[in-house]
């Protein structure tokens, strides 16, 4: 189950607890309001979308919703997802992370589409695992995707995730795959640098 905070948390206490992370190619740190153009433009992308929520591309205020949403989230729970830059030209990419779906740490990463095929998005999953695994130490995590998205799929497997259920959450039907702590390896390939923020 998830960790449950006594209150909410600060800024300063969230940034305290989420570490800037440094992997082979990315950079992954703490949405800011600023990045409400880089997501819009992502969330009004056809292609991007088409897998997410009901497949249709998404207006600014949904972003500027969903972007509340992510930094409220690390307040609440003490883990969430992060803005993905391109670590060599701090060029915004895609986000990902941890969030709690309804009660489980589930991995989630969105990359747009220029950055497809290059295995970003397993980068991103594999730091989360090992985020969600090492750090806050929980007990299994699970990650969905719709049945037709075979790039994500494909992603879980990847990173030693196995299919679970087929289910549905907010109406949409998705497969779950999950994977358990004991059942986690921590490879070279999930390395990454931990730099705090404070």
């Amino acid at each position: 189950m998830l960790e449950k905070n006594p209150h909410e948390a600060t800024d300063d206490e969230v940034r305290a607890r989420s570490p800037l992370i440094e992997t082979d190619r990315l950079r992954l740190r703490l949405f800011r309001p600023e990045d409400l153009d880089d997501l819009a433009s992502m969330f009004s992308d056809p292609e991007m979308m088409r897998y997410v929520a009901d497949g249709k591309p998404a207006g600014r205020d949904v972003a500027e919703k969903a972007l509340t949403s992510v930094i409220d989230h690390w307040r609440r729970h003490g883990f969430g997802r992060w803005a993905a830059e391109d670590k060599e030209t701090r060029q915004f990419v895609g986000f990902g992370g941890l969030r709690s779906l309804f009660g489980m740490p589930e991995v989630v990463y969105h990359f747009a589409p220029p950055h497809w095929g290059k295995g970003l998005a397993t980068e991103l999953a594999r730091a989360s695992l090992r985020y969600g695994f090492e750090e806050h130490r929980f007990e299994r995590i699970v990650a969905i995707a719709k049945p037709e998205n075979a790039a994500s799929i494909r992603v879980m497997e990847k990173v030693g995730m196995h299919y679970e259920t087929h289910t549905s959450y907010y109406d949409i039907d998705v497969v779950q795959y999950t994977l358990a702590r004991e059942e986690y390896k921590s490879t070279s390939d999930a390395a990454y640098l931990l730099k705090p923020l404070g």
